[in-house]
């Protein structure tokens, strides 16, 4: 493993990447973050990177498309563009601020660091893959990120760590949008010949809520809903979004079937279901041997003891893990404040996490 890095460097490559505001759903914002990336990817990488189009969004890649070790991660953030005139990039001593910045725009330049430390490496041993949808769920991206873990063996996801606890664990999301048709009628001269699809929904949300399991960690919420027309009306329609996150694919499963199995009380009335499974849990299984092998790489470089820690959302590291293929996530930024306005990522733990990243693909390397 060669080079030694310059903090100086790495702020202001995170700098350049932050002032490049990349909402996921402006298209126009997010191919003006790739470009930036690309051209800034440049100081790091002895190899150029290239900007892919896939589902109509941009992308950038850098080595092999199917490599035996990916880099994944992502340059959209949920972060509308102007938000730099209310919260601008300023380092302020060990943190830097700014809308991204944890999540996870510092991860993406300590990847290209760790690459640029890597002194050799197998043909078609590393790969990386940046995206432009993981916030809205990734829909355009599966396909390729699919594509791009076929013939690998490990996954590393630089997505952001709150306390350097990398993330050896993540809830599978689950989503429903639930339909309710009923039959209007006046509230008060014949509420009798109407069917309130708000009362299906209630019969539905009562029951739903009694599918979590506290003891493992399974929630089932109910979070939008809308119904009804006037205040004298019966409502003949009724939606409800519902938000199921769960340690296990088993779980999920099990909660899945409960969704499609439920029955209307009504006779009449009539509903729809959309949705389902999204992302599959990441589990330990999956993350345990690439924990250990941090863990020693860590040691080994006399970094920080390394910790675990499970987490309640979702990355594209889920999707990685759903595959089979060993996957190790929470390896960006260390900070906090992900979505809010005190975001901020460490400026002394980037070169930290890009040296244990190096360290990383310089072990898997040598065994390959």
């Amino acid at each position: 493993m060669d080079g030694h890095l310059r903090v100086d460097d790495l702020v202001d490559a995170t700098r350049q990447l932050v002032t490049v505001e990349s909402p996921t759903d402006d298209l126009t914002a997010c191919a003006e973050v790739v470009k930036a990336a690309n051209e800034l990817s440049r100081a790091w990488l002895s190899e150029p990177g290239r900007i892919e189009r896939h589902g109509g969004r941009p992308v950038w890649r850098w080595g092999p498309s199917s490599p035996q070790v990916l880099l994944l991660g992502h340059l959209d953030t949920v972060w509308p563009v102007g938000t730099l005139e209310r919260i601008p990039f300023e380092v302020d001593g060990d943190r830097m601020t700014g809308p991204g910045v944890f999540d996870m725009k510092a991860g993406v330049v300590q990847g290209w660091a760790a690459l640029s430390m890597v002194s050799a490496h197998p043909e078609g041993f590393c790969g990386m893959l940046l995206t432009t949808d993981e916030e809205t769920g990734s829909m355009a991206s599966r396909d390729l990120i699919a594509e791009a873990i076929t013939n690998a063996k490990a996954v590393f996801v630089l997505e952001p760590s709150a306390d350097g606890a990398l993330k050896t664990e993540r809830k599978g999301t689950s989503w429903y949008h639930l339909t309710f048709t009923g039959r209007a009628a006046h509230a008060g001269l014949d509420p009798e010949r109407g069917i309130n699809a708000s009362v299906e929904a209630a019969h539905f949300i009562t029951e739903a809520v009694a599918w979590a399991d506290r003891s493992l960690g399974t929630s089932v919420t109910p979070t939008v809903m809308t119904s009804g027309t006037t205040s004298n009306t019966v409502p003949a329609e009724a939606a409800l979004t519902v938000d199921v996150r769960a340690w296990t694919r088993a779980e999920q499963e099990r909660v899945d079937a409960s969704v499609r199995s439920w029955e209307l009380r009504h006779p009449e009335a009539r509903w729809s279901i959309s949705g389902g499974i999204d992302r599959s849990a990441l589990e330990s299984a999956l993350s345990a041997d690439l924990f250990a092998r941090a863990q020693r790489v860590a040691y080994d470089m006399g970094l920080p003891e390394l910790s675990s820690r499970p987490v309640g959302g979702a990355s594209d590291g889920n999707l990685t893990a759903a595959a089979g293929v060993p996957t190790l996530d929470g390896l960006g930024a260390v900070g906090d404040g992900a979505h809010a306005d005190h975001e901020w990522a460490s400026v002394s733990s980037m070169d930290e996490r890009a040296r244990l990243l190096a360290g990383l693909l310089s072990a898997i390397g040598g065994a390959a």
